[in-house]
């Protein structure tokens, strides 16, 4: 009877995604949003004291591991070598500098005005959101601008690529860090990171190449209707189980996977995207609609006036890594208000969150809920641009 509760829970909730993505659609806005509010009103609901949706962390988890698997996969597999080599140092050059304003400017107002005191813990914690925060989502950012081509949304679309794995390595490392300085001990802890992040992208970028080298060299040739399509995601769960196993990055297995994916010969390649996006569209709705039930948000004046003062803070960290990263004038002025506005978090954070509210780490309540706003303002602020972007980018439509 548990197992029969829980796929209605699911049932309905995919349905009600569904609903919320066509009504999304119609709107013509991002579905994300949306979906994140119908999880947060799901949650609410209650019989005979009890909630009738309740899902486990596990559960939580796994799905949103899976779904984080599948849409870098289908986001990095629509990639073309000539294209991350002609974008990918501006997309580098703007993560990086991004990365590095908001660990100082967000780290610092982070601190000062969500923890109450001043402690190695709280700053490590505004580190963590501070990181977490520099992320660009692939999943948001290509739902929002899929069929549309400039160079601007390269570059942003490759810049989501890059920070992912990142994102996804760095906030567990700054746990470790947290671990290790209650007990006196972060230097060391800081320097046995090193060689452990490094093995994770060495490990990820390798575990990547070769599930991808075996498994599309046998799908070459030959293409099955039913096969085919349960190989893409087999390869995808792969390459992730493979390098988390070895102790590399997942998320950057399957992004060095999907790549050669789509940069090598393989028999209707176009039907396999197809299926991938539709089975990641799938697992995004399922993510941002339990993300809902996830997060418990303070909706006092004064945790929401905070959180869009730092919301303010990131973008002025925005603007300025935009500023200095394209400075040589190859973008204009309204190109860079375009990407400085259009950084949507989505299910690389979710997936992030979900592993951190399993954690019992009583400090990081606060930071979770700071996220979920986060991802509130800057889904709102996307789908504003996005609706006005012929404004201030020349767009064509893909052929």
């Amino acid at each position: 009877m548990e197992a029969l509760t829980v796929l209605t829970s699911i049932a309905i909730v995919l349905l009600a995604g569904l609903v919320v993505t066509i009504i999304s659609k119609r709107l013509q806005i991002s579905n994300v949003l949306l979906l994140i509010a119908l999880g947060i009103g799901l949650k609410t609901i209650a019989y005979n004291d009890a909630a009738v949706f309740d899902f486990s962390p596990t559960f939580l988890l796994s799905i949103a591991v899976l779904a984080l698997v599948m849409i870098t996969f289908d986001g990095s597999s629509r990639f073309k070598f000539k294209d991350i080599d002609q974008f990918s140092g501006d997309a580098m050059r703007i993560f990086l500098w991004f990365l590095l304003l908001n660990i100082i400017l967000l780290t610092i107002f982070t601190s000062a005005l969500i923890f109450p005191s001043f402690s190695m813990n709280f700053v490590l914690i505004s580190l963590l959101f501070a990181v977490l925060m520099a992320a660009t989502d692939p999943g948001a950012i290509f739902s929002m601008m899929r069929g549309k081509i400039t160079k601007v949304i390269e570059v942003l679309e490759i810049e989501s690529i890059i920070n992912t794995p990142i994102i996804v390595i760095v906030p567990f490392l700054i746990i470790n860090f947290l671990s290790a300085s209650k007990s006196g001990q972060i230097v060391q802890s800081v320097m046995d990171q090193l060689l452990p992040f490094l093995q994770q992208i060495i490990v990820g970028v390798g575990a990547g190449v070769v599930v991808g080298v075996i498994i599309f060299k046998a799908m070459k040739k030959a293409y099955h209707e039913q096969l085919s399509p349960l190989a893409i995601i087999v390869a995808a769960l792969l390459s992730y189980i493979l390098a988390e196993n070895l102790g590399g990055s997942g998320v950057l297995s399957v992004a060095t996977m999907g790549l050669l994916f789509g940069n090598t010969f393989i028999k209707s390649k176009v039907r396999l995207q197809e299926f991938s996006s539709i089975f990641s569209t799938a697992l995004e709705i399922l993510v941002f609609v339990l993300i809902g039930f996830l997060v418990q948000v303070d909706l006092s004046w004064s945790f929401f006036f905070r959180s869009l003062a730092l919301f303010g803070i990131m973008l002025i960290a925005r603007w300025l890594a935009i500023a200095i990263a394209l400075r040589k004038g190859k973008y204009k002025l309204r190109e860079k208000v375009f990407m400085t506005l259009n950084m949507p978090k989505g299910i690389a954070v979710a997936a992030v969150v979900f592993s951190l509210s399993v954690m019992n780490i009583p400090e990081l309540a606060v930071i979770i809920d700071l996220v979920l706003m986060f991802m509130i303002y800057s889904l709102i602020l996307a789908t504003i641009v996005d609706r006005h972007s012929k404004k201030l980018i020349k767009i064509k439509l893909e052929d």
